[in-house]
């Protein structure tokens, strides 16, 4: 990239003042739970490689693969966007690819580069790489990969959909662009300003193009601030075009409704599976939409480019991946009332201590046919207690479970 194209570049930037924590890295008193990993392959696109795997995992086992901004590391997009938080809460391993300066001076993955976007080329071969060593590594499901990123970040999700759709089964793109809309910075420049203006059948060509793979393709879900300068929010809208058209389905939504206070729009399958959704995040700028989740729970820290918005992302979209169904926190005891220490404990009945007390009742027990208006259902014996013994008895049947 020359000098003439990383000063275009920038200036649709925010100013590198503006990146105190999450720009150029970590301060030295902010740990990461994160941990390089070395000798992942030959890695042809020369990007770092880190990675979070929890002391327990959900069966089967996933991963997720996070992919950081312009101006980030892998390190700070995690901190901000909370990922090894939820990944530690639910159970499920990160891959966190970083980008080096000597490949691009502000940090950002090659999205637009054509030596970095083919299939086992560049940085999208290192990128899956990394994914086999993390399956290898720790019995990742291959049907359980997946894959996320912010800004050139989210575009570079798009590009690993779409050279590798055998391999991801969901991706997430946030404040992104479609696949192939630029293979150069120039092009880049002009698709980040006001989209490609190309139809939805021909981006869906450049994903059918980019691979032999003929699906199932990847579930996408699309997020992007309304108010974004940086990025125009008409790429959210060629991005779902996109993936419409390679699912075959139809533009108009077949659901919408408001997520936390922002619009939501659905499409699902034949088999009613929802594989594309879009969220448009009213007045919110170049960045990933940060809150509570629906577990009430915390997921990450305002920073550049990470903006609170009332909802977040990171948990909504590890629940499209299907990963927010198992929780491995312990659940809560129940406080003791005072009263309930006078009473003496009890053991649960269980098949095996009840005793066979119909044997023992028999003689109890006589037979009565149903009643007329009964007569059209299935023909049911019911059994009649006789004495005042009887009904005492009866009423150990009920609670022991043998009689309704």
């Amino acid at each position: 990239m020359s000098l003439a194209e990383n000063i275009d570049f920038l200036s649709l930037l925010p100013k590198p003042g503006d990146w105190p924590l999450y720009g150029r890295g970590l301060r030295g008193d902010v740990q990461s739970p994160l941990t390089e990993v070395r000798g992942f392959g030959s890695n042809p696109g020369n990007l770092r490689m880190f990675a979070f795997v929890p002391s327990k995992l959900q069966q089967p086992h996933a991963l997720v693969v996070v992919l950081h901004g312009c101006g980030q590391t892998a390190a700070s997009y995690d901190l901000g966007a909370g990922w090894s938080t939820l990944a530690k809460h639910y159970g499920f391993a990160l891959l966190l690819p970083q980008q080096q300066p000597s490949n691009n001076p502000n940090g950002c993955f090659n999205w637009f580069s054509k030596d970095d976007i083919a299939r086992g080329r560049g940085e999208a071969a290192s990128i899956r790489q990394m994914v086999v060593r993390m399956v290898r590594d720790h019995a990742i499901d291959p049907r359980r990969v997946f894959v996320t990123g912010l800004s050139a970040g989210g575009a570079m999700a798009s590009v690993m959909l779409a050279a590798y759709p055998d391999v991801f089964s969901a991706g997430a793109i946030i404040a992104g662009l479609p696949f192939g809309v630029a293979g150069n910075v120039r092009e880049a420049l002009l698709a980040m300003r006001t989209g490609s203006g190309r139809s939805g059948a021909a981006l869906g060509d450049l994903v059918r193009n980019a691979s032999k793979y003929r699906g199932p393709w990847p579930k996408v879900s699309v997020w992007h601030g309304s108010a974004d300068r940086t990025v125009s929010p008409a790429n959210a809208g060629e991005i779902v075009g996109q993936w419409l058209d390679v699912h075959d389905l139809p533009e108009a939504p077949m659901s919408q409704g408001v997520v936390d206070g922002h619009r939501r729009q659905v499409w699902w399958n034949e088999d009613g599976q929802t594989v594309v959704e879009s969220y448009a995040i009213a007045d919110m700028a170049h960045g990933t939409p940060l809150g509570r989740g629906h577990d009430d729970k915390r997921y990450g820290k305002e920073g550049a480019f990470l903006l609170e918005a009332g909802i977040s992302s990171s948990y909504h979209i590890a629940k499209f991946f299907g990963l927010t169904r198992w929780i491995r926190d312990a659940k809560p005891t129940v406080a003791e009332s005072p009263s309930a220490k006078l009473i003496p404990p009890v053991s649960p009945i269980s098949a095996v201590a009840v005793p066979d007390l119909t044997k023992v009742l028999r003689p109890l027990i006589t037979t009565e046919q149903p009643a007329e208006s009964e007569a059209a259902a299935p023909p049911k014996k019911r059994h009649r207690i006789v004495g005042d013994v009887g009904a005492a008895l009866e009423r150990v049947l009920i609670a022991a479970g043998l009689k309704k």
